[in-house]
């Protein structure tokens, strides 16, 4: 004789079910009440705007640390030399970069008056804030400096031209201004490149063998 379930609900039947007879858990839904869900689109807070910092902090991480980039831009001018990454972190979070090939001292020839490539490749400059180079401003994003050597002071020039394997063009120069050039006593092995950082300013300080070049950038 077959035992007598009572009308108590779904829940109670599939209890006294055997686990092959249950109805499937789906089916639960048609004898449940439905509820709205929340809106979560109403709440302003959740979709609040990502701060221009980070925006373009994840453009600068897509063009320096991406394989496209690199195989195009640096690995492809530089022939897979190594490459070295200086930054200047100013105090409101914003970041300014240049990348560079750290050519040794004794291979690499430099010529006064003509733009130098270190290693056939240019620096490359990204910065997330506008800046300024002696009279001239130069816009967020990215860019190609030249340093130009000289006997008493070297010339420091930023250009649009990134395409990878491009030739020096200077109609698609940006800024360009004198750097402050000394001969320091103790000769660097290698090119180094390194930023100091006073307030809203970056000071971008090129080494090679015993010459020490200086420019200032100034953040808005």
């Amino acid at each position: 004789m077959k035992p007598v379930i009572p009308q108590r609900g779904i829940f109670a039947r599939n209890l006294l079910l055997p686990l092959h007879k249950r109805e499937p858990h789906h089916s639960f839904s048609k004898f449940l009440p439905l509820r709205a869900s929340p809106r979560y689109t109403s709440c302003p807070e959740a979709f609040q705007p990502m701060p221009a910092t980070l925006v373009w902090r994840a453009v600068a991480i897509s063009l320096f640390l991406t394989p496209c980039f690199l195989s195009q831009s640096l690995l492809a001018q530089s022939g897979g030399a190594q490459t070295s990454t200086t930054t200047c972190n100013l105090d409101d979070g914003r970041q300014v970069y240049v990348r560079y090939v750290p050519v040794g001292n004794n291979k690499e020839k430099i010529q006064n008056g003509k733009p130098w490539a270190p290693g056939g490749t240019p620096m490359t400059l990204f910065s997330e804030a506008q800046l300024t180079l002696g009279s001239s401003t130069i816009p967020i994003g990215a860019y190609s400096i030249y340093p130009i050597p000289a006997k008493d002071h070297w010339t420091l020039v930023v250009n649009r031209n990134v395409t990878a394997g491009g030739a020096y063009d200077d109609k698609q120069d940006i800024a360009r201004a004198p750097m402050e050039t000394a001969q320091v006593a103790q000769p660097s092995d290698a090119l180094e490149v390194a930023f100091a950082h006073v307030g809203a300013r970056c000071t971008l300080r090129i080494y090679i063998g015993k010459t020490a070049s200086f420019a200032d950038f100034t953040a808005k």
